[in-house]
């Protein structure tokens, strides 16, 4: 699998498109949800893990456990946004990852979040040791 260590901060680009809107033209609180999970699904792929790869080969699937979630200004119909991924905390099971969601080029923020990831057996759902691949990247990467 994937060879560079993670770094402290991963960013992915995502369009707002009128279905991501509600009746007032602004981002519908779920769908910043959406973002961070596209974001984390990317951030995985960059160092070469692909989930459905890990599921085929090694029968694991991360699921999230837990968000915490602030909303902060309103992003609208058409912007250019960009979504953050860090890791905060590691541990055998589970991790927990800070993202953020920003107009590109600007610092304001417009919504951040903590997700804690837990690593389970693809067919029990059961939680397992996250695979050595990417404890090892989490280990020796910057963020940690």
């Amino acid at each position: 699998m994937g060879s560079e260590p993670f770094v402290k901060e991963f960013s992915w680009p995502v369009r707002v498109y009128y279905e991501d809107t509600d009746a007032g033209n602004v981002v519908y609180y779920a769908n910043y949800l959406k973002f961070m999970e596209r974001a984390r699904t990317e951030w995985l792929r960059a160092y070469g893990f692909e989930q459905d790869t890990l599921r085929q080969q090694l029968g694991v699937i991360f699921v999230v456990r837990a968000v915490q979630i602030d909303y902060l200004q309103p992003a609208r119909f058409n912007d250019a946004l960009t979504v953050s991924v860090s890791v905060d905390q590691v541990g055998k099971t589970s991790l927990s990852v800070v993202q953020s969601v920003r107009r590109i080029n600007e610092d304001t923020v417009l919504c951040s979040g903590t997700i804690r990831i837990v690593c389970v057996n693809a067919g029990t759902f059961k939680p397992v040791a996250i695979p050595m691949p990417i404890m090892q990247k989490l280990q020796h990467g910057e963020s940690v």
